[in-house]
């Protein structure tokens, strides 16, 4: 009688461990309090440092329109050549013509926003900073709407003309001075987008006026400016237009000084302008 044949004995497995062949039980992951606080942190992170990022080019840009300046003017001497001026936006114009000492401009109308100086003088430097910040704030946003306008150039010194007059010349900043009573006024010129839709002021020192458009003589110089230097250049400027045969100065016309460059500018290779507003020759007279 054969032997009766009997399955091989399974061997012992140990308590806790599973079957040879089984399948090992699914897990569920499951993030920890910790691990959720860290990815919050990491994704708040990685978008502050795209804004950062992103203020940083907006920085690099406006430092470029300083750092390679434009080139819009054209020179007529070595002095002029050596002179820049920042890439920001400014009043556009026309050059009807063109001498040694001056150049005739037809500049387009514009708004403006204005306030009075406290200073006596039309370079006082307490007045002047305090007149500027007045209207960089209204600029930067201290208007009813919060709007953030962009900076223009140049910066235009302004006087002897009486206070019912209206301004002229391409600036965003313009100061004047009313006749007989040692007050000066500081202007802003406004981005041209906004043309007659500019907010309102908070500051009621600040005013909203619009400017037409004029022809103006303009003669460049480099250097610091003062009262004395822009006397002398004032005088130049008439004596010389005494000679020219299709322009001439058109009565009560005062001079305008445009500063086109920030305090930090070297004084050779800066762009300043005094202007005379004219009018053509009648040739019939």
């Amino acid at each position: 009688m054969a032997p009766l044949c009997s399955a091989s004995p399974r061997p012992l497995e140990a308590p806790g461990q599973p079957r040879r062949g089984a399948r090992p039980p699914r897990t569920v992951a499951r993030a920890s309090g910790a691990e959720a606080r860290a990815s919050l942190v990491l994704a708040l992170a990685s978008q502050a440092l795209a804004a950062s990022q992103r203020r940083a080019a907006d920085l690099a840009a406006e430092a470029a329109k300083y750092a390679f300046p434009s080139r819009r003017f054209e020179p007529r001497t070595l002095e002029e050549a050596l002179m820049s001026v920042p890439d920001l936006e400014t009043v556009p114009f026309r050059v009807l013509k063109r001498e040694a000492d001056y150049e005739i401009r037809e500049v387009e109308s514009y708004f403006v926003a204005e306030t009075t100086m406290p200073g006596r003088f039309g370079f006082d430097f307490n007045g002047s900073s305090q007149s500027f910040n007045v209207l960089a704030s209204y600029l930067f946003g201290k208007n009813v709407a919060s709007e953030q306008m962009e900076m223009t150039t140049p910066v235009i010194t302004r006087k002897g003309e009486p206070s019912s007059e209206t301004m002229e010349m391409t600036t965003p900043v313009i100061t004047k001075k009313s006749a007989g009573e040692n007050k000066w006024k500081m202007s802003f010129v406004m981005p041209a987008k906004y043309g007659s839709n500019l907010p309102r002021p908070k500051d009621p020192s600040v005013t909203i006026k619009e400017v037409p458009s004029k022809i103006v003589a303009v003669a460049a110089f480099s250097g610091l400016v003062t009262d004395d230097d822009i006397s002398k250049r004032e005088s130049k400027l008439r004596e010389s237009l005494q000679k020219d045969t299709e322009f001439r100065v058109k009565d009560g016309s005062v001079v305008e000084v445009a500063q086109y460059n920030p305090p930090f500018t070297l004084p050779f290779t800066r762009r300043n302008e005094i202007a005379l507003e004219v009018e053509r020759n009648d040739i019939s007279s």
